[in-house]
């Protein structure tokens, strides 16, 4: 039987521009409104990469309006899940239990960023993050849905 969903879900990763905005943007993409759905960094960034926006939206997912932010700079501090892509986001996290009683999942993703080489290389790896993400979700919520529109 699969685990209950639950109510709020915060995915975190260094900079909020690319690992966790693609995870809090297919989350709610395959759930709606039945879970409230954030994401944050460490660090300020500058507004969501370009690459991140492409891969999106070649499967009908905008993101083009996020705008990275920083854990102090969450509107909502109270999470069910905090799920951190990142080993840096992974100790924020824990941290962040100290003072709520959340569950606390590290994900281990790539960033995509890092990878340098021409265009299409450097798409087909933010591909690669985006999927590794859709499949990750769809497991870990026991999730065999459409999406929500």
């Amino acid at each position: 039987m699969p685990e209950r969903l639950p109510g709020a879900v915060l995915f975190a990763c260094t900079m909020n521009a690319v690992r966790s905005v693609m995870a809090a943007g297919l989350m709610r993409h395959l759930l709606g409104h039945k879970v409230f759905v954030d994401s944050a960094g460490l660090r300020s960034s500058e507004p969501v990469d370009p690459f991140v926006v492409s891969v999106m939206e070649e499967i009908g997912i905008d993101v083009s309006d996020h705008r990275p932010k920083t854990f102090e700079e969450l509107e909502d501090s109270f999470f069910d899940l905090i799920v951190s892509l990142s080993p840096e986001a992974q100790h924020s996290a824990v941290e962040m239990t100290r003072t709520m009683a959340c569950d606390v999942e590290f994900w281990p993703t790539l960033d995509a960023s890092i990878i340098e080489g021409s265009r299409d290389q450097r798409l087909q790896a933010y591909r690669e993050v985006r999927d590794h993400l859709m499949r990750r979700i769809k497991r870990r919520f026991a999730l065999d849905l459409k999406p929500q529109v």
